[in-house]
This record gives C-alpha cells, sequence and structure tokens, in this order.
C-alpha cells in the first residue's frame, strides 16, 4: 500500500477537467466561533474568526460532484459505455448521478435500505438507478458485486480510487488559493477519500499546515486502520451517515498515515451541538457529517495555538429535513 500516493499533478489535472463545471464554493467566517475556541482552549484563533469551507453549497449538496465528475472524466470510451455502479449511503449517490447526467453516463447506485431518504430520491431525481439493499453499507457490497457480474458494469468507488481523490484535492487547492496564510484544516472523515485529498494538496504545497480529521466514535474505520497498519471491517453507527464508511480504503489508508496529524474522535451528541451551532450562529444548513469537523473545532478538541488561521470544511448539507428539529432538538438537550 506505501506506494498509493496521489500526486500534486494529477490532483491539479483533476481541478482541470472538472473547473467550470463545479461551483468555487466560498469560505465563510464567524467570529463567535472563534470565541468558543480560545473559551475552549485558551487559543486566539488568528484574524478573530474561525474560517469555514463551504462545500454545503456545492452541487448536489456536498464535496462528493468533485470526485464523481473527476473520475467518470478519466474513463475510456469503453468503460463509459457499459454504465457505471457505486456504493454509497447517499451523498456519492448523488453526486455520481447528477456527473452522469453531465456527462452521458448510465449511473447505477447500491444504497443501504436505510438509507436517507430525501438522498434516495435526489439520486432518483438526477437520473440514476438506485438499488437499495441491506441493513447498512458494509452488507449493500454484496449486492454491488451481484450486480456488476450481471450486468458488466464499470465501478466507481465512492471514495477508494486515484481519480476520486484527486478530485477532491481541488477542495486543498482552493484553500490555498483564498487562505495562502492558513495554519490548520479540519475535515470530517469517512473512508478518508475527502481529507486524502485535501490534506496531500496541501501538504505537498505547504508541508508546515497541519490536517487534522474527525470521525465518530462508532464510525471510526480510518484510524482504527491507522493503528494497526491494515484495512479494517466496521459496521459504522452514527447519526453522522455520511462518514459511515466501513472501511479505510487501499488508497486513502497509506495516504492518511502519510499526511493527516491526527484524527480525533466525536460523540454524536458532539457532532449535533455543531450542527445547532451552524444553524443558530451562522445561518448554514449542514447534515451531521458535514458539522462533525466544525464540532471538533468549536469544542476544543483540536489543537490550535495562538494567532493560527484555522479552516474547517463544511463536507455536507444533505440534511433529512424531517429529522432537522430532532437534531436541534437533542442538541440542546446535550443528546
Amino acid at each position: 500500500m506505501a506506494d498509493r500516493l496521489v500526486s500534486l499533478d494529477r490532483i491539479r489535472a483533476a481541478r482541470e477537467r472538472i473547473d467550470g463545471r463545479i461551483h468555487r464554493t466560498p469560505i465563510l467566517s464567524s467570529a463567535t466561533a472563534a470565541r468558543l475556541v480560545e473559551a475552549a482552549t485558551g487559543a486566539r484563533i488568528g484574524d478573530g474568526r474561525l474560517y469555514v469551507k463551504a462545500e454545503h453549497l456545492q452541487k448536489t449538496g456536498s464535496f462528493k460532484p468533485r470526485a464523481a465528475l473527476s473520475k467518470l472524466t478519466s474513463l475510456s470510451a469503453a468503460e463509459r459505455a457499459a454504465g457505471v455502479i457505486t456504493l454509497s449511503a447517499g451523498n456519492a449517490a448523488q453526486a455520481y448521478a447528477w456527473a452522469g447526467s453531465v456527462e452521458g453516463v448510465a449511473v447505477t447506485v447500491t444504497m443501504p435500505a436505510k438509507a436517507v431518504r430525501s438522498k434516495v430520491d435526489a439520486s432518483r431525481e438526477y437520473g440514476a438507478e438506485v438499488v437499495l439493499h441491506g441493513a447498512h453499507v458494509g452488507e449493500t457490497l454484496a449486492r454491488l458485486q451481484e450486480l456488476i457480474d450481471e450486468r458488466g458494469l464499470t465501478l466507481v468507488h465512492p471514495f477508494d480510487d486515484p481519480e476520486v481523490i484527486a478530485g477532491n484535492g481541488s477542495v486543498g487547492l482552493e484553500i490555498l488559493e483564498d487562505l495562502p496564510d492558513v495554519d490548520v484544516v479540519v475535515a470530517g472523515v469517512g473512508g478518508g477519500g475527502l481529507i486524502s485529498g485535501v490534506a496531500t494538496a496541501l501538504k505537498e504545497s505547504r508541508p508546515d499546515i497541519r490536517v487534522y480529521g474527525v470521525e465518530p466514535e462508532g464510525s471510526d474505520a480510518v484510524s482504527r486502520a491507522m493503528k494497526v497498519g491494515q484495512v479494517v471491517r466496521i459496521e459504522p453507527v452514527s447519526v453522522a451517515d455520511g462518514l459511515g464508511a466501513p472501511f479505510a480504503g487501499e488508497w486513502t489508508l497509506p495516504i492518511c498515515q502519510r499526511y493527516l496529524d491526527d484524527i480525533v474522535l466525536l460523540d454524536d451528541a458532539t457532532i449535533l451541538r455543531g450542527l445547532r451551532f451552524a444553524a443558530e450562529r451562522m445561518k448554514q444548513v449542514l447534515e451531521p457529517a458535514g458539522a462533525a469537523a466544525l464540532a471538533a473545532v468549536i469544542h476544543g478538541r483540536i489543537p490550535i495555538r495562538d494567532g493560527e488561521r484555522v479552516c474547517v470544511i463544511a463536507s455536507g448539507g444533505n440534511v433529512e429535513i424531517s429529522r432537522l428539529g430532532e437534531f436541534l432538538g437533542a442538541a440542546a438537550s446535550g443528546g
């Protein structure tokens, strides 16, 4: 696995392929969040503001279209003609469905039977065939392989693929352009596709930047794998379904081992408090997975030094509206 790294040139090439076809998401900021960080850690945030890369405002509501479009535009004509299939709890499904619609590629997505209904519906509305199977993402894998064997479909991975990682790396390039003096970047971690691309872009450009990942306590596939040095399969259980990968990837694991400064684990109650802060104080609607990095920073879980400029990635905003009140209420009551 040690040689499975993605070069900065590959990230730049992916960015060129997708440039102008996705949103250049803004970087928001919050002075209130910076004050919370100081209260929790004693460190005064540089500029007096915490910065937030707003990937929840990306097409389909998450960072995933960067990866999906990067992957589809790298396929051969034969692979495109065969149609593609992916596995997802929701955000990658929507992203590949959207990317397939703009690229003219037929997309099938396999999702757990209890996937968030709004994500299922959105994937279908973008034109994908959705196959619901299994109690969680891990069980859905078997059905995905059956469909590949039956139909000859091309597998496009939701996170563990060099072109997926390269597409996600464009987030890191944009952060560097908009915040050239950034010191710390924090992102949520599922299978590691986002943070491995971002960390590569950042560390290969400026090795002094520190990069931290945030995993839910009940969905810690990457941190477990980093401890033992090999892929570990889990059954993820967390309110942050978007971070519910059943394993770290053969590509993402060595990149995380090389570039991440640390991964911190966060309980669901703290993640939901981050979601509530985003809604109440920043007027931004995030899903639990999209709020994990913000929650970790404002609750003092990330080591920050006086004067450092800090950017968190709000990775997604596809919260199920019918559960939003439940999430906000749980955060108010302490979980």
